[in-house]
This record gives structure tokens, sequence and C-alpha cells, in this order.
């Protein structure tokens, strides 16, 4: 048997919510080899229940910065 054949049979015998804990596991061990691989805004909020849109995001980007003018700049 294969390690990957040994995780693959191992995880599938967990409870979804321990199986989303070795996600980010290996997520967190992908992200420490390679400094370029950065999450959205929305991929950070994922596990959190939060579902932002586009337009959410849009919203909260004009409130932060629509008190400055474009000469604050």
């Amino acid at each position: 048997m294969t390690i990957e054949q040994a995780i693959l049979e191992n995880l599938r015998e967990l409870p979804p919510e321990k199986q989303q804990e070795v996600l980010h596991f290996v997520q967190s061990l992908t992200n420490k080899t390679s400094l370029t691989n950065r999450r959205s805004i929305k991929g950070l909020c994922a596990d959190l229940g939060v579902h932002l849109t586009k337009e959410d995001i849009d919203e909260a980007r004009r409130e932060m910065w629509g008190k400055f003018s474009r000469e604050d700049f």
C-alpha cells in the first residue's frame, strides 16, 4: 500500500469535520512550501460560513475608501 492509499483509506473513515481539519492542515503545509499561494477573502471566509459576494466586497471598499478624495493620494 502506498502512502497516498493509506492516507485516503484513513481519511474516508473520518467524520466530515475531521476531514476539514485534515484539508486545512494539508493546505497549511502547501502554503509553507509556496509563498505565492494566497487565498482570496472569499477563500479565507469559506469555512466560517460567511458568504461574501463580489458586490459585498466592492461595497466594503467603497465605504472604506469613500471618505478619501483623490487629492489625498
